[in-house]
């Protein structure tokens, strides 16, 4: 009998790596306060790179960007309009009609090849590159006016939380590294981002009526002295909050950290960590949002709770 081939599966030929970027100036003073070069925030961004792609995976993210340190002149960039770089991937320009492609960082080099560009700060979007128009989240940020403790930003969080709890919502906490706090609450992708602003403008609204003393429903240094300004607005197309880890653009270098409710009152701010103090939290890593991604809730319950129409 004659012999019968046999296929053999095509040989998968290594695709040649991407040069890893190469850093000039690394020396240059970044933040004069603490003396944190360039070369120490591509220190630092390789080192919690392994964390901090988890936040990043698949989301549309914009950076802010210190050529001059963060003393200088700081530039907010949302879309890619140079070279494509290592790790960086340029997105589908349909997700965003009529701008230069949205970005995604997709690896460690992606990282680097933004240190080298003088990024210090990373914010994504409430939602991910292959369901755009339905956020998976909605975030409160906390931003404390002129004469708020931290100690009653502490309680104000804490209000949020309970406030969340009698809607039927889980509430995940993280630090700023800035001035105050973020409640994020993971959602199912079942509603459009008009629902998921409004819906989290009428929670805020709640929370200003209800506690007025201490909420304040509208943003602005004037109409949130003495009070806490829930920042609704970020739950909108577009815009974007800090990524866990990332770090601040601000004198001392702040990190963005995942925290666990028990952890809240022994914060001794938003800036508890720093870029220069991380490491001895990197052992807890993402664990204090275990469950984040199960925890995904719809909103149903909750409007009906609230009365949202």
């Amino acid at each position: 009998m004659p012999r019968t081939a046999t296929a053999r599966p095509p040989v998968k030929r290594a695709q040649p790596s991407q040069p890893e970027p190469r850093i000039t100036h690394g020396e240059r003073v970044v933040d004069a306060s603490t003396g944190i070069t360039k070369m120490d925030m591509v220190r630092y961004y390789a080192l919690v790179a392994p964390l901090m792609l988890e936040h990043l995976k698949s989301r549309p993210v914009a950076v802010v960007r210190a050529p001059d340190g963060i003393e200088g002149q700081l530039f907010f960039q949302k879309h890619e309009d140079s070279d494509r770089m290592a790790g960086v991937l340029q997105l589908d320009p349909a997700l965003d009609e009529g701008h230069d492609p949205l970005m995604e960082i997709a690896s460690a080099q992606g990282l680097r090849s933004y240190a080298q560009m003088n990024v210090i700060e990373y914010h994504t979007w409430n939602a991910l590159k292959d369901r755009i128009e339905r956020p998976d989240r909605m975030t409160f940020d906390l931003d404390p006016g002129d004469g708020v403790s931290w100690q009653e930003v502490q309680e104000g969080t804490l209000l949020v939380r309970v406030l969340l709890q009698e809607l039927g919502l889980p509430a995940f906490l993280k630090t700023s590294g800035g001035k105050g706090l973020h409640v994020v609450v993971p959602l199912k992708r079942l509603r459009d981002w008009d629902t998921v602003r409004a819906f989290s403008k009428a929670i805020v609204e709640h929370l200003a009526r209800t506690i007025p003393e201490r909420f304040v429903a509208k943003s602005g240094p004037r109409n949130r002295v003495g009070k806490i300004f829930v920042d609704y607005l970020r739950n909108g197309r577009g815009a974007t909050t800090v990524c866990a880890w990332s770090a601040r653009a601000r004198p001392g270098m702040g990190v963005s950290v995942p925290v666990a409710w028990d952890e809240l009152d022994g914060l001794t701010s938003s800036a508890h960590w720093t870029v220069q103090t991380i490491a001895p939290r990197l052992a807890a890593g993402n664990t204090p949002w275990d469950g984040y991604a199960q925890s995904a809730a719809t909103l149903t319950a909750a409007m009906k709770t609230l009365d949202f129409a």
